[in-house]
């Protein structure tokens, strides 16, 4: 089984301020150093265990695909070690290793080679390639007239033809259509199961959330946080919306998860409850059942407009439904400093068996990127309970009915 291990590793690269500095110092290397070093990455450590699924998130620039590329080889790390058990399978970037001028089949030989693979193997390996990729007569055209979709569905029935015993993947599935993102993803899952290791990049929020065991967030070439997929989502969702007058506070909550708080407070979360159809507190519900969302704000900073939003999410931190006084249209304008509302959302509970968490948002506009007064993550927790109608699956109810006819 495949495994990997990361210890303070850092890659820098050097800028000159000319090219006739670079020159010079390579023509005069006793003259003193001409360049200063970048860092892309700096200090980064972390382990990747037999049969775990480990996603990698950040912000463009923040060093995901040249973590991915020292892991794997491609380029060598400034300082500190890589260790890597296992057969690797790696795809980094889109068509990374095809030549355009040779045609698909072709390149799947090369590509296979260099994966160790001898020219006799891949030949007994092209028939389960090609239906993979279902690229039809295109697999023996040259690869520079495929559309970028192409190339991605041959590079990844190439590289994942066997099972790893250690799959990365990078970027290159986002460029697929949605058929082959499915059936791509539906691989990965098959070869977790079985016990690839996995390590991949996506800015999928669902993909990192159902798949993955844990994450890391880069930032800034170093490693911000480590834990479980939601919790690194919920805070990667706060530094989006950072801006130089915003906080961002983490919190401990129920095992190891980490609620995470961030905003500029213009105005504040007090309570968040759901209730019953009596008014009271609630932790758990039945399916089908009515309830209430009750949120208690302060206004702490004049306001030009206000909006008020919740988002519940299942137990994987996949979104299930979410809304807002804008798009409901209630949202608040001009509200001056010290006033305290209450915003009561009434809904039905048509949800499937499970646990659920609620976050709920303060800001402006459709969504808090632009303005972020108050953003709090699992500001509260219930379970739904199948009791009273018929047993389905899924994590929404739909009342259904059905008609047989002869």
């Amino acid at each position: 089984m495949g495994a990997v291990r990361v210890s303070d590793i850092g890659k820098a690269y050097r800028q000159y301020p000319s090219r006739w500095a670079r020159l010079k110092e390579w023509l005069i290397p006793g003259q003193g150093v001409r360049h200063e070093l970048h860092w892309v990455l700096r200090g980064v450590s972390f382990e990747v265990r037999p049969g775990e699924a480990v996603g990698v998130i950040g912000v463009n620039g923040a060093g995901k695909s040249t973590l991915l590329k020292l892991i794997t080889g491609v380029s060598h790390p400034t300082e500190g070690s890589v260790e890597v058990v296992g057969r690797v399978s790696a795809m980094l970037e889109l068509g990374m290793g095809f030549h355009p001028d040779f045609t698909g089949r072709e390149n799947v030989i090369m590509a296979g080679q260099l994966l160790g693979f001898s020219a006799r193997t891949m030949a007994d390996l092209m028939p389960s390639i090609e239906e993979f990729a279902e690229i039809g007569e295109y697999i023996d055209q040259p690869v520079r007239v495929y559309s970028s979709g192409m190339q991605m569905r041959l590079a990844f029935s190439v590289a994942t033809v066997q099972r790893p015993d250690l799959l990365i993947v990078d970027e290159a599935l986002s460029v697929g259509d949605a058929y082959f993102q499915h059936k791509s993803f539906q691989r990965i899952r098959e070869y977790r199961d079985a016990g690839t290791t996995l390590l991949m990049v996506s800015h999928d929020k669902g993909a990192i959330q159902s798949i993955c065991d844990r994450a890391l967030l880069l930032d800034g070439g170093r490693i911000a946080m480590e834990g479980d997929p939601e919790s690194v989502m919920d805070y990667y969702n706060a530094l989006l919306a950072r801006r130089e007058d915003q906080n961002i506070d983490r919190q401990p909550v129920a095992g190891e998860r980490v609620q995470t708080r961030s905003g500029n407070g213009a105005a504040s979360i007090l309570k968040v409850q759901l209730l019953g159809a009596k008014g009271e507190p609630v932790e758990n519900v039945k399916v089908g059942q009515e309830v209430s969302m009750r949120v208690q704000v302060r206004v702490d900073r004049p306001l030009p407009e206000l909006v008020v939003g919740f988002l519940i999410k299942d137990r994987l931190g996949q979104p299930v439904f979410g809304t807002n006084t804008h798009h409901l249209g209630k949202s608040l304008t001009e509200l001056p400093a010290g006033r305290t509302l209450a915003f009561q959302f009434n809904f039905c509970a048509c949800l499937g068996a499970g646990h659920y968490a609620v976050s709920v948002a303060l800001h402006t506009a459709d969504n808090h990127l632009e303005n972020n007064f108050d953003w709090l993550d699992m500001a509260l927790m219930f379970n739904v309970i199948s009791t009273g109608v018929p047993e389905f699956s899924g994590v929404a109810w739909l009342p259904t009915e059905v008609d047989v006819e002869e």
